[in-house]
């Protein structure tokens, strides 16, 4: 199924796939594998350049990002090295690659994408090498600096001393995670929506199929916000159907594409006065207005006092949660597309700040779903997950799903995690049966580096 996002379609996605290799002072040594799809659209909409011209200049960026990762030479923690990375290297590395590349200048959103399958790797490395999952190790054991390091340019830093992350993370982590499905703006609803062009591969295609499959009772809406009628109505249609097949919650999500507040809250009163059961079922409203914070900060406390309102793509880093809190916002997606290290730092200020949290997906096949689900498990979220690289390319997992069913199938509105195992992410990875195509490498000097 082609999945309507923004302004744009989406039928096809490349993945970028890491391999990390961390070496101790004593020169032990462990592999760590990380993954994302590199999500043009999500990462960077524009209204000039091809889908094919941005995916090439992500791509491009691929390399840079691994020579720039070893030209760092940190050493520590995962959480050491992604902070240094992302506080240090990033920035000059993006304006570097802009500068050279005639095409308008990859955004930031979207060169963290691609630095996050490093970051995960690391991650899964340093967990292979003390072989213990990477979950236990976000503490005062392993990690040198508190919370407060991390936060150092903040005024409410001091409060963070001798904190870490595992102090804002679930001691009993979920192994069963309740599931929230996305209604995309093409999708079918019902049997009268089929058209001959939907697929006939054997997986359910209409809104009310995939409910009865998987038992679902979390529904995402994907909406325009350009055009409020066709918004409304798509919401009253998904919330009738959620009625009569027993889901219990939705949150609706304008992809950046709101000018205003006044557009969300004409939507939102208008469905409180017209279809209060709908408007009840509404959980979260997610990231309405353009994703560059710093330039369109817009006092969004309106929106926010009739539905939690969630930031997204804005949701680069602890410091724009921090900025987004001032103008109103009170909930934060988390998503390890932004790297594990962004993501754990965002976690525990929201929470230290009594901000919701919720796990979104960037449609995460293969290995990119394990971190993904993990960390949901981990986050003590609204309500469990998102997941839906099972609604758009369930075979593209077909490897892993033979080792992790419960991961990559949607059963009585839940993942179910208890497959995962052993040190870092817990893929697995040995049981897993994937043939990939052939490496870019590093030189073994420069990999003994990292």
């Amino acid at each position: 199924m082609p999945l309507k996002f923004g302004s744009e379609s989406v039928s096809h996605v490349n993945c970028l796939r890491v391999s990390a290799d961390v070496v101790n002072s004593r020169g032990q040594r462990a592999t760590g594998w990380g993954e994302t799809p590199l999500s043009v659209t999500w990462a960077w909409p524009s209204g000039t350049l091809s889908y094919e011209t941005r995916y090439e200049a992500m791509v491009a960026f691929c390399k840079y990002a691994a020579e720039s990762f070893v030209e760092v030479n940190e050493s520590g923690h995962p959480m050491e090295i992604g902070h240094v990375f992302l506080a240090e290297r990033l920035p000059s590395v993006l304006e570097v690659f802009n500068k050279s590349h005639s095409t308008e200048p990859m955004p930031y959103l979207a060169a963290l994408i691609v630095v996050s399958a490093f970051d995960i790797a690391i991650h899964d490395a340093y967990g292979n090498l003390h072989q213990i999952d990477i979950y236990d190790t976000y503490n005062s054991e392993y990690m040198t600096h508190d919370l407060s390091h991390y936060f150092h340019s903040s005024p409410e830093a001091d409060q963070f001393q001798g904190l870490f992350p595992s102090d804002f993370l679930q001691s009993q982590p979920l192994f069963k995670v309740p599931v929230w499905h996305l209604v995309g703006g093409l999708d079918p609803l019902e049997e009268s929506d089929k058209r001959d062009t939907d697929p006939k591969d054997g997986y359910p295609v209409t809104l009310t199929e995939w409910i009865k499959s998987d038992g679902l009772r979390c529904l995402k809406i994907k909406l325009k916000g350009t055009d409020s009628q066709w918004d409304y109505q798509r919401i009253v249609k998904v919330g009738a159907i959620a009625l009569a097949t027993g889901v219990d919650s939705l949150s609706v999500d304008f992809n950046c594409t709101v000018q205003t507040p006044e557009y969300v809250n004409e939507i939102l009163d208008r469905l409180k006065e017209e279809q209060k059961q709908i408007f009840d079922l509404i959980l979260y409203v997610e990231q309405p207005f353009p994703y560059d914070l710093d330039a369109n900060q817009i006092d969004v406390s309106s929106l926010s006092a009739r539905k939690p309102l969630f930031l997204d793509e804005s949701a680069h880093d602890w410091k724009f949660i921090e900025l987004g809190r001032q103008l109103g916002w009170t909930g934060v997606a988390l998503k390890t597309c932004k790297t594990q290290t962004g993501a754990l730092l965002s976690l525990c200020w929201a929470k230290a700040h009594s901000m919701p949290l919720m796990v979104q997906d960037l449609t995460n096949p293969m290995l990119a779903q394990i971190p993904h689900v993990r960390l949901a498990a981990h986050a003590g979220t609204i309500r469990g997950v998102e997941s839906n690289g099972m609604q758009f390319y369930p075979e593209a997992s077909a490897p892993e799903q033979r080792i992790h069913p419960g991961i990559y199938q949607r059963r009585n509105g839940e993942l179910d995690l208890s497959t995962l195992s052993g040190s870092g992410f817990g893929y697995r990875l040995s049981e897993i049966e994937r043939k990939l195509p052939q490496f870019t490498k590093i030189s073994e000097k420069q990999s003994r580096n990292i």
